[in-house]
């Protein structure tokens, strides 16, 4: 069951994020991220109100919460990565940092996984080291940046890697916190992951006094972008239950196929031989660590 679950998720979080990405480029990925947790919010709260339970303890609140901050500086950290960089090098590389953290942390916490993870990890050092070569100047089929030899294009390049590298990790937060909420605490650490993700992105939107406004059409796509993560933060949730964060953090991190997949049908994105080197390995690194 948790292979399913956290399979789903990475396939909701990658067409979430091939979604708001691609709409950030117009709109900007704070404004986007804004309209997309506002309404994850409200249903979050929803559906403690209609499903009840038991109060939960300050430690799963607590989680929840932190688990939140990462969560929306992630989302905020990607989206931005994916609005003005190569959506097929943003997403793999913020697997690896969201998949590598848990299994540390797995490991010190007493979770033994087998070799293959370990030799996932290794894998995972190269694989970003490829990932951030330069590759062929150009551009996708909607104007998007590609990786380029030129200066403006290795600055866009190094700019979504960076933002790919940080929302990873901070992604990786997020999954350790909802695993340590624990599972006797029904939705509320989801309600609370939702809740602080979006009072921080209103605390950075209060901070730079920007506009958040967007067109009816625009912000009813990212209302649902927003309510499809929430979906997919509900369903690793669930995952962690009945599995070992290791390996559900990292079948969930396998998102960035989704992204990839869709930015290489849709945007035409194209690779250099050692990004695709690079990606194959971020994908071997991935699979590798969710192997018992």
């Amino acid at each position: 069951m948790a292979l399913l679950l956290g399979l789903a998720a990475a396939l909701l979080y990658g067409g979430a994020d091939f979604t708001g990405g691609l709409l950030s480029r117009r709109n900007g990925s704070l404004t986007v991220n804004l309209f997309g947790a506002a309404p994850a919010v409200v249903v979050a709260w929803m559906a403690i109100v209609l499903m009840g339970g038991a109060w939960p303890s300050s430690s799963a609140i607590g989680w929840g919460l932190a688990s939140g901050i990462g969560g929306g500086a992630g989302t905020l950290l990607l989206y931005r990565g994916l609005s003005r960089g190569q959506m097929s090098v943003v997403g793999p590389v913020s697997a690896v940092g969201a998949a590598v953290l848990p299994v540390t942390v797995g490991m010190v916490s007493g979770e033994r996984p087998g070799i293959f993870t370990t030799l996932g990890i290794l894998v995972a050092l190269p694989a970003i080291a490829l990932v951030a070569s330069s590759g062929k100047a150009g551009a996708g089929k909607d104007g998007a940046a590609k990786t380029g030899t030129g200066r403006v294009g290795r600055v866009a390049f190094r700019a979504g890697f960076a933002d790919g590298l940080g929302a990873g990790l901070a992604f990786g937060l997020m999954f350790v916190g909802l695993a340590r909420a624990g599972d006797g605490a029904g939705l509320w650490p989801i309600a609370c992951e939702q809740t602080s993700a979006f009072l921080l992105m209103v605390a950075l939107a209060v901070r730079a006094r920007q506009s958040v406004r967007l067109p009816p059409r625009s912000a009813a796509v990212a209302a649902l972008v927003g309510v499809a993560g929430l979906f997919a933060t509900l369903l690793y949730f669930y995952a962690t239950h009945t599995g070992l964060l290791a390996i559900v953090a990292v079948l969930t991190s396998l998102y960035p196929g989704v992204t990839v997949l869709l930015a290489r049908v849709l945007l035409r994105e194209q690779f250099s031989p050692a990004q695709r080197a690079g990606l194959a390995l971020c994908a071997l690194a991935v699979a590798a660590i969710a192997l018992p």
